[in-house]
C-alpha cells in the first residue's frame, strides 16, 4: 500500500479545524509520512 497521508500542519491548526475540546494527544510532531504500522493521530466525532 502506498503513503498517501502526512501531518504537515502544527497542532494548534487542526484544533481550530476541527474545534476539539478535549486535547490528549500530547506533543503532536510532524509526520511527512503516515504508514498503517505506527501510530498516528485520528479525530472522532461524539
Amino acid at each position: 500500500m502506498c503513503n498517501l497521508y502526512s501531518i504537515t500542519t502544527n497542532q494548534a491548526a487542526i484544533t481550530a479545524l476541527f474545534q476539539t475540546t478535549r486535547q490528549s494527544e500530547g506533543n503532536l510532531s510532524l509526520m511527512s509520512g503516515v504508514f498503517l504500522e505506527c501510530p498516528a493521530p485520528s479525530i472522532r466525532g461524539a
